[in-house]
């Protein structure tokens, strides 16, 4: 009951104008960077996150948080209409969207998408509710040995970002970190790194690395691969027959379930979920043949999954500070930069925050349906723009906000070091993820190590393995690695496979 009370108060707050206004311009805003062809989600809260440090503390994330599942919606639209999906959880709604588009059906497809997107958002954010003062609960027995179990596990999940090659991944996680440590040390203030350059004593700004890296990255790729213009497919009329309504209800709700249970476990992809949403409602169809021809449960399920997922990847974020993807790194990162830790002290100490932030969940999902379903023409409008103008338009943004972050022109310098360096990385196939991950939870981990370490100054550190907690997560951890190795071995058994007369 406590919870409850403490959600309605928290909906007092999320409704009031200021709030709202936050979390109807951070969908509208999601929706408009993620409809741009070559970014996703993580690029449209990196490309928005310094603009929103004008704002206060709530309404900062109020609008980062509308802004990521604002952006989650875009790769329909191409998927549907062009064939192209925006992303990898995007990828199975082509098998379906596009074949009904073709036969005229772009409306009833997108109309279906927006309604399982919002559904499955509002059917996690319900069980957000149930679940999170419950893990909360649980953490307050975290101490800094536990912090530090913990932040370890996180790193951990690290190999389930790899690639082709968890060597790659390790490398730039390592390089994430020591760039984490670019600075003042935290205990005796000494310059680390810093080569005499006065905007290195605060360390690195993590806007403009996270601009560069997914942002400006994103479009020199984009540059690079110029496609011929595609036609856009025409939309018709938006809604579904009374048939179509009757056979997506059932799969909403298997793809909300899917989404949100897989979205708990950590290092697990969104497309994982949208994937499995897909497979299951197609082996458990009457006719299953119809799936890839345009069944309309083919865009339903994923699209649930999907959204479903990305609300609960926010449960181990609130609740014990653990970022899952990349994109909830940078939306930790926002936490931190206003000077807030998630974590079960976050429900103690702050829960009018916390629960207004829940809150808008719930409003931001409605916000998004009517982005989505009056205005579902005017995104369409945006792929007609012609790449160049749209490109030009992203840059000057980045390096405004780049220029403010250090009010000079380091900053900006700063940008294009990391666009180049993450281009760079992209042609090498070296993922990025891992460092946008270990560079923000470097200084967390050096925090909780050097506080462990102050608990047992006798050097019986070995001691921290006597707390159950600590005990338990390293032995998660463990596991975790030791799945991820054999997990990289088979791939390269199968890749061997293939080969001509090769074998593993």
């Amino acid at each position: 009951m406590e919870s409850i009370s403490l959600l309605m108060h928290g909906f007092s707050n999320a409704l009031q104008y200021s709030n709202l206004l936050y979390a109807l311009a951070g969908t509208g805003l999601g929706m408009l960077v993620g409809v741009l062809p070559g970014l996703g989600p993580a690029a449209a809260v990196a490309l928005l996150l310094p603009f929103s440090f004008a704002l206060d503390t709530t309404g900062a994330i109020i609008m980062l948080i509308a802004i990521y599942y604002g952006s989650l919606f875009r790769g329909t639209i191409t998927a549907v209409l062009l064939n192209v999906p925006g992303e990898a959880t995007s990828a199975i709604t082509c098998f379906d969207g596009h074949p009904l588009a073709k036969e005229g059906r772009a409306g009833p497809a997108l109309f279906v998408a927006a309604i399982s997107s919002a559904t499955g958002g509002l059917i996690a954010t319900i069980a957000l509710v149930i679940a999170a003062p419950i893990v909360a609960g649980f953490a307050f027995k975290f101490g800094p040995p536990e912090q530090l179990a913990l932040l370890v596990f996180s790193l951990s999940l690290l190999m389930g970002l790899s690639g082709a090659s968890m060597i790659k991944t390790l490398i730039m996680g390592i390089f994430g970190l020591t760039l984490g440590t670019v600075g003042l040390d935290p205990t005796q203030a000494y310059p680390r790194f810093t080569f005499g350059v006065p905007e290195l004593f605060e360390g690195l700004s993590f806007v403009p690395i996270v601009m560069g890296l997914f942002g400006l990255a994103d479009i020199f790729v984009q540059l690079e691969h110029r496609a011929k213009k595609q036609e856009v497919l025409k939309i018709g009329k938006l809604m579904p027959s009374k048939s179509e309504w009757r056979s997506v209800i059932a799969p909403i709700a298997r793809g909300s379930g899917i989404g949100f249970f897989l979205g708990l476990i950590p290092g697990m992809m969104p497309s994982i979920s949208s994937f499995i949403a897909y497979s299951s409602e197609k082996s458990i169809a009457k006719n299953p043949e119809r799936f890839g021809k345009g069944a309309v449960e083919g865009v339903a399920a994923p699209e649930a999954a999907n959204n479903s997922h990305a609300q609960a990847t926010l449960i181990p974020l609130l609740t014990m500070g653990i970022p899952t993807t990349p994109t909830i790194a940078l939306i930790l990162g926002a936490f931190l930069v206003n000077g807030i830790v998630p974590g079960p002290l976050l429900f103690r100490d702050n829960p009018t925050l916390v629960w207004t932030i829940i809150a808008s969940f719930f409003v931001g999902n409605i916000l998004l349906l009517i982005w989505n379903l009056p205005l579902i023409r005017m995104w369409v409008s945006i792929l007609k723009i012609p790449p160049s103008i749209l490109y030009t338009i992203i840059i000057v943004l980045m390096i405004i906000g780049s220029y403010s972050e250090y009010n000079g022109i380091f900053g900006v310098c700063l940008l294009l070091g990391a666009g180049c360096f993450g281009y760079w990385m992209k042609k090498l196939d070296f993922p990025v993820a891992p460092l946008i991950l270990t560079l923000v939870l470097g200084p967390m981990l050096e925090e909780s190590l050097i506080r462990t370490l102050e608990m047992y100054p006798s050097g019986g550190v070995i001691e921290i393995f006597h707390r159950p907690i600590v005990l338990g997560m390293s032995l998660l951890t463990i596991c975790f690695f030791l799945f991820f190795i054999y997990k990289s071995f088979s791939r390269r058994s199968v890749s061997l496979q293939q080969l001509p007369g090769g074998s593993a």
